[in-house]
């Protein structure tokens, strides 16, 4: 919230003086239209639960919903000021209030960076107490374990009821402390922050009712998993219907303003590029020709959208005659599922042992953007024949545009197992927003410096 309201009162304080000083005088002086603009912000942003402790740290919802606030402060001022007739606004809505985004998003970035650089460390965790089944309490264990960024510590868990009771022990190391039965009993003796009720046969509607009645006036907050497990973000919406709470999950967006802004955003965010890396790109290119004397570029087909098949740009990063000696490496294989990966390949150049570390091997790709075949976020290209050994589940990959980077970069690249570079890819494909296409790209940035899981 002080980061937020720093960035609010620097912004209008030096570029509206700026705007105040330029504009020409109106029936409003630049103190009122100050004042609206702060007033309409923070509002906004309260409007829009910009500061819940739910969202901190969380995903792209933290930003999605500082960016929508910023969005409904604007739009409210050009409103009212176009009802009011006030003059000298402009500047306002069109120059102050983007700088204020400009500042605020960076600065939540870096809290949000040191924020989960404590979490790593095992600070900032809400103690969290699991109540359902013996499985899924082992994988909400593992889960929060594997991401600690999200600010859970799973330190107890209750599970079975009195026809079906859990003998006290360990689950995945954590102590089984009673069975559900009494479970409002334990949360208030263990001074858990969150309870979170995963599935079990043990768990009615009356009796989840019963249980957040129990845990009224408490600092506990009740969460509940529902079976959708991997089906979260803007898709998922409560609502009240013959009063029953329903869980709405609505259908994932393959068309649409969003998708036209995608689009857009692909085109412009890819000419840009070129044009800007154009010198690099033949310097890169006219290396890997003075290096062997081959082509520059490799050239594979891989699968698009709805299955169709396209040509993929790279720089090449191996001997002329690569694919051929694979067959003889196929025992040195470190990679699961279709994949072929190996940490040390023989096949691999000098200058292509660089390009790859850094991703810079990637870069054609842009051409692909460009062209409609890839976009710059979205699931990992595959090849004919991985395609050939998917399900149904993950034939919903080919869904939308391949992308240049995605979940699969931004979390591990090649160090990543198969089935969780599937699991990435398939919640990109469920989950997609324009917040988390910009989440993932300030992230590549990172993943590509460090160079984790690049080989």
């Amino acid at each position: 919230m002080a980061s937020d309201l720093g960035s609010i009162l620097a912004v209008v304080l030096t570029v509206g003086s700026l705007i105040a000083a330029s504009a020409p005088s109106g029936d409003y002086p630049p103190l009122f239209l100050a004042g609206a603009t702060v007033t309409a912000i923070l509002a906004s942003l309260t409007a829009c639960r910009a500061w819940s402790t739910a969202v901190l740290g969380q995903e792209a919802e933290e930003f999605r919903r500082l960016g929508k606030a910023i969005v409904a402060a604007a739009v409210v001022l050009a409103v009212v000021s176009l009802g009011l007739n006030v003059q000298g606004v402009r500047g306002w809505i069109f120059v102050v209030t983007p700088t204020i985004a400009l500042v605020a998003f960076p600065l939540r970035y870096i809290l949000r960076q040191l924020l989960h650089r404590r979490r790593r460390a095992g600070r900032c965790l809400l103690p969290v107490m699991v109540a359902g089944s013996v499985d899924t309490a082992t994988d909400l264990i593992a889960r929060t374990r594997r991401e600690p960024h999200n600010g859970w510590r799973i330190e107890a868990v209750c599970a079975g009821g009195q026809s079906d009771p859990v003998e006290h022990g360990e689950i995945d190391g954590v102590p089984v402390v009673g069975q559900l039965d009494d479970l409002a009993d334990r949360v208030r003796r263990g001074g858990y922050r969150v309870v979170a009720v995963t599935p079990d046969p043990y768990w009615t509607p009356l009796r989840l009712q019963r249980l957040a009645w129990q845990l009224e006036g408490t600092s506990t907050e009740m969460v509940v998993a529902p079976v959708l497990m991997e089906v979260a973000g803007p898709r998922v919406h409560v609502t009240g219907v013959l009063g029953l709470p329903l869980l709405r999950v609505s259908a994932p967006t393959f068309t649409g303003a969003r998708r036209v802004v995608k689009e857009i955003v692909d085109k412009i965010g890819a000419l840009v590029l070129l044009a800007a890396l154009s010198p690099v790109l033949l310097a890169i290119a006219t290396a890997i020709r003075l290096g062997d004397r081959g082509p520059a570029l490799y050239r594979q087909r891989r699968i698009g959208k709805d299955g169709r098949p396209f040509t993929i740009l790279k720089f090449r990063t191996m001997v002329v005659d690569a694919d051929r000696h694979r067959g003889d490496l196929q025992a040195g294989n470190e990679a699961a599922g279709p994949l072929f990966k190996m940490r040390r390949d023989p096949r691999v150049t000098a200058i292509g042992a660089v390009l790859r570390r850094f991703s810079i091997d990637e870069l054609p790709q842009l051409f692909n953007v460009l062209g409609g075949t890839m976009s710059l976020v979205g699931p990992r290209p595959p090849l004919p024949s991985e395609v050939q050994a998917y399900g149904p589940d993950m034939l919903r990959r080919l869904l939308v545009k391949p992308g240049l980077t995605g979940l699969w970069q931004v979390s591990g690249r090649s160090d990543l197992p198969w089935d969780e570079s599937v699991r990435l890819d398939l919640r990109y494909v469920e989950d997609w927003s324009l917040a988390l296409d910009a989440l993932i790209l300030w992230k590549t940035v990172r993943a590509v410096v460090r160079g984790q899981g690049a080989y």
